[in-house]
């Protein structure tokens, strides 16, 4: 449990960074451990890899041409002070670069102090906590690439139980696990086939992400590729945009959309592929009705069908299921 903290004003010089972030150790792992201020900032400042975060989500220079203009910040940054006394940011690291790099250059303003609720020795759990809380389920998220990194560190370092994790992120433990296998096949299957490990690109993250989906794994091996098959697709943009890795099981059944995708990627060999008609009282019903039949519909399956779709799971029917629940998924979280 964390322990409310006090709220004090505290000298920016006597704060370090907290360099066990995810989003700070992924470009130390780049650049050794004594990156410049500039290459900090990048780190820090290098905002989502997801592209509708990246258009709607504060910016790093955002971040900064606010506090610049408002004279400092809002929420205060989180600290814990060790047994020795020295301090180091927990969430908050942005805020305090800033603060630094405006201190060094004079910047107009006062930038000596900054506004810190400071925690007093709390244990791994409880940091762990407040990155979870703050970006996994609150408003400044980190990429997900960084997420599923820190999830797999707590779970494969931290010998965390799923069950814990969940509690503090919120969520369901599939979704858990499948950013945490994702991870797992990015750095098993692309990031060796990347000849400079500055190029490793984790906006690619989603494609792995979608790899983990019904049927797509076993599509790919029945169709005598493997997995290092699938990273090499990723790298040249063969699945591109990602969401295509969802139709792969079809393209790959398909001889002559298999070849051109193969060629020329998976948005030409989805042209290929047969759109079956659709009834035109299915096309006149409004969302609410196909809802509410659909739900019917699975609720009354027999059983029959359910086990020869299971047997099928790369078959057309399942892929139409899957990219159905992707499109609701999504169309819910654009409702709010």
């Amino acid at each position: 449990m964390v322990v409310t903290g006090t709220h004090e004003t505290i000298p920016v010089e006597e704060i370090e960074l907290d360099h066990s972030n995810p989003r700070i150790r992924k470009f130390l792992e780049m650049y050794g451990d004594n990156p410049t201020p500039e290459q900090i900032f990048l780190a820090l400042g290098a905002g989502n890899d997801d592209e509708t975060e990246r258009q709607d989500g504060p910016t790093f220079q955002k971040l900064k041409q606010s506090i610049i203009t408002n004279g400092g910040i809002i929420q205060p940054v989180i600290l814990n002070r060790r047994a020795d006394g020295t301090l180091v940011c927990i969430e908050g690291n942005t805020r305090v670069a800033l603060y630094k790099d405006f201190l060094s250059n004079r910047t107009p303003g006062s930038w000596s102090t900054i506004p810190a609720l400071v925690h007093h020795e709390i244990d791994d759990a409880a940091v762990h906590a407040i990155r979870l809380q703050v970006h996994l389920v609150g408003p400044r998220p980190w990429d997900p690439y960084s997420k599923a990194k820190y999830l797999h560190e707590l779970r494969h370092k931290e010998h965390l139980p799923f069950s814990t994790i969940v509690d503090f992120c919120g969520g369901r433990q599939t979704e858990v696990s499948t950013f945490i296998d994702a991870y797992i096949a990015m750095e098993t299957y692309y990031r060796p086939i990347i000849a400079d490990d500055g190029e490793f690109d984790t906006t690619r993250f989603s494609g792995f992400v979608e790899l983990q989906k019904p049927g797509v794994k076993q599509a790919i091996t029945q169709a005598g590729f493997d997995f290092t098959d699938f990273a090499t697709w990723i790298r040249d943009n063969k699945l591109f945009p990602l969401r295509t890795v969802r139709v792969l099981p079809r393209i790959l059944r398909n001889a002559k959309a298999r070849e051109v995708f193969l060629k020329s990627g998976a948005r030409e060999a989805e042209k290929l592929l047969e759109k079956p008609e659709i009834d035109k009282n299915l096309q006149d019903a409004d969302l609410g009705q196909i809802a509410r039949a659909l739900t019917e519909k699975l609720a009354t399956l027999p059983y029959e069908q359910y086990q020869g779709l299971r047997a099928d799971s790369t078959g057309d029917t399942v892929q139409a299921l899957l990219d159905a629940q992707a499109s609701l998924s999504q169309f819910i979280k654009d409702l709010g």
